[in-house]
């Protein structure tokens, strides 16, 4: 499998960790494609990673809306 190519323009949100791993929402750029909200874990030198979940820009809008309503 060749190595995975990508670019985070934007560190939104860094979770505390969790064990070794730690949570971070962040807006990459995954090869050659239109960054989009990347939610995934992360080891503490960023060498290591998680599978996470990708959202473009409209999704995203639609799960901000959301997210405000859910009662916690």
């Amino acid at each position: 499998m060749a190595d995975l190519k990508y670019h985070i323009v934007q560190t939104l949100v860094v979770f505390p960790a969790d064990g070794e791993f730690h949570k971070e929402l962040n807006l990459i750029e995954w090869g050659d494609h239109k960054a989009k909200y990347d939610l995934r874990g992360w080891n503490s030198d960023r060498t290591e990673m998680t599978k996470g979940v990708t959202l473009s820009k409209e999704e995203m809008q639609i799960l901000k809306e959301k997210i405000g309503g859910i009662e916690l």
